[in-house]
């Protein structure tokens, strides 16, 4: 059965190991069965986005050897593929949210909720009590909200039963959200759109059935399943790959400079050699041969993919130059 996936990174960093293994998954479950690949930005957070840096990750992953259908710089049917230039997307579903009644504004501020909700200090997030929310709202308020300089966030209200859903690599999953986040940002007090809407707004309007993404997201599934049914679309078959971690066991990031695509392009690493430890670590290949991304689709297939860690070399340029 054909489909549609994607992927998505934010140009905030270079791609590294983690981000083309993901890449590679995503890519691989479209074409084994004949889907189309879609490549997204996600900039919606302008002081963190780095001139230049998404054209140089198509760069990496072109030179990996993936290819996409649609995107950024080849186009499409769903264009634009930068979320940036998204916003009347974004801004026309706000208003069928809130005129379903299933939003919000709030003035708490992440500290405010701390004292409130009596959270560990310095948790990431929250969870926003439904014993928060406001007793009535004038009819106008979303009106008057957006015709003035942004004062509040806006909120979800969500539904306080379990979401259930069976992701292909972590299996069954069921959660409550209004236990787990509460009601949810969907626009900032500052005015930039939450990446909750904008990932929903955007796979629903791609016609995205396939998602593939890092285990860390699969905590944002729940919500996302609720915010799609509140929109009246249909959730897209959801695949959470495990992390890749350094040798001290921690999720990649920026400080992982000798871990990036570009990094191992320039120690003169052959893409064939990131390809197969790529395919290995996900358990595709018995070993890290050196092949090629389209000589993997015969081989893929859930099934085999494990919800293990995979901990990468300190030196993996050296490690793959072997």
């Amino acid at each position: 059965m054909s489909c549609r996936g994607r992927y998505a990174p934010s140009p905030t960093g270079m791609i590294h190991a983690g981000n083309a293994r993901t890449a590679l998954a995503a890519w691989l479950s479209a074409r084994s069965r004949g889907g189309a690949f879609v490549w997204r930005v996600e900039d919606l957070d302008p002081p963190r986005v780095v001139p230049g840096l998404a054209e140089a990750q198509m760069q990496d992953l072109a030179w990996l050897g993936l290819d996409w259908d649609e995107g950024p710089d080849v186009g499409g049917p769903f264009a634009p593929y930068v979320q940036s230039a998204r916003s009347a997307f974004y801004d026309e579903a706000l208003r069928r949210l809130a005129a379903a009644g299933r939003l919000f504004p709030c003035r708490l501020s992440r500290k405010d909720l701390q004292a409130v909700a009596s959270a560990p200090h310095g948790a990431e997030e929250v969870p926003y009590p439904a014993s928060l929310r406001p007793r009535e709202l004038a009819p106008d308020w979303f009106e008057r909200l957006c015709a003035g300089p942004p004062d509040a966030a806006v909120r979800f209200r969500v539904d306080e039963r379990p979401v259930a859903f069976v992701d292909r690599v972590q299996g069954p999953i069921t959660e409550r959200a209004d236990l787990a986040v509460g009601d949810f940002v969907l626009k900032r007090r500052d005015g930039l759109w939450a990446y909750q809407l904008a990932v929903v707004v955007d796979d629903l309007a791609m016609a995205i059935d396939d998602v593939v993404r890092g285990a860390d997201l699969l905590a944002s599934t729940a919500r996302q399943i609720q915010l799609i049914a509140a929109l009246g679309g249909t959730p897209p078959a959801y695949a959470h790959v495990p992390l890749m971690v350094n040798a001290r066991g921690e999720k990649l990031s920026k400080r992982d400079q000798g871990l990036t695509l570009h990094s191992l392009r320039e120690a003169g690493v052959a893409p064939e050699a990131v390809a197969g430890y790529l395919a290995h670590s996900l358990g595709l290949l018995d070993r890290p041969e050196p092949c090629r991304p389209a000589d993997l689709v015969p081989l893929f297939a859930w099934e085999k993919i494990g919800r293990a860690d995979w901990v990468l070399p300190e030196d993996l340029a050296g490690s793959l130059a072997t």
